[in-house]
Order: structure tokens, then C-alpha cells, then sequence
């Protein structure tokens, strides 16, 4: 199965977040797709997370060697029918382009957000959860 992973999927796992091993668990065996701006994303979640003093400088590169070793497939998106999604539900751009891949590629969507969750559901996108 094609899963489409949010974002923050990817910086639980590499930050050895608590919802690691449920997410290694949902994703295990399955293809894991993304919009192609994913790793932008990561680079500007990692280093805002350095601005903030969560992380040093050395463990930002540390989390982004290890997302790397992440197999994801980057897919491009249909940014227009994104902006629509994020009009609609008054959300970020960055979020309604991975309803729209889970849309366009009729995949489940994995995410730890849960106004996103909400919106794919509402959407017709199911989302997979295992008490995330």
C-alpha cells in the first residue's frame, strides 16, 4: 500500500519522538510517498526547531542524516487544486499539499496533526492511525 507520511512523520522518527515506534509500525512493508517540497519542509522545521533552542546545530544535521536514510517517494502535486484545499479549510499551503497527494494518489494519510486529520477526513482521505 502507498502511504502518503506528513512532515512531522518523518521528524518523530528522526528525533526519537514517542510516536516512533507506532508510526515505524503503520509504515512497515508499505510505500511512503510525500509532495516533492518534503525535505525543504524538514530542512525548515529542523532549523526552526534550532531557532527555538530544541535543538543544536549538530543534532539538526544529525535528524537530517537520518531522515535521509528514510526511503520516500517525492511526488508532484497539483499546487492550484493545494491552494483550493487550504482556501476551503483556512489552512497552510504546506499542509494542503499532502492532502492533495493523498487526494490525487487516492492514498491513506499518516500525520500527527490533528486539525489535518480532521480536514482529510473530511475530504474522503482516510488517515491511519494506531492511537498516534
Amino acid at each position: 500500500m502507498k502511504i502518503i507520511a506528513d512532515t512531522n512523520t518523518f521528524i518523530a522518527v528522526a528525533l526519537n519522538e514517542p510516536e516512533k515506534d507506532v508510526i515505524i509500525r503503520l509504515t512497515e512493508g508499505h510505500d511512503l510517498l510525500a509532495p516533492e517540497v518534503l525535505p525543504f519542509e524538514i530542512g525548515n522545521a529542523l532549523t526552526a526547531m534550532m531557532k527555538r533552542n530544541v535543538l543544536r546545530a549538530d543534532e539538526v544535521v544529525s535528524a537530517w542524516d537520518m531522515v535521509q536514510r528514510i526511503p520516500v517517494d517525492l511526488r508532484r502535486i497539483d499546487v492550484g487544486a493545494a491552494l483550493k484545499i487550504a482556501t476551503k479549510h483556512n489552512i497552510y499551503a504546506y499542509d494542503a499539499y499532502f492532502l492533495e497527494c493523498a487526494l490525487n494518489l487516492r492514498s491513506p494519510l499518516l500525520t500527527l496533526d490533528r486539525q489535518m486529520k480532521g480536514i482529510a477526513e473530511k475530504i474522503g482521505i482516510k488517515v491511519m492511525e494506531e492511537q498516534l
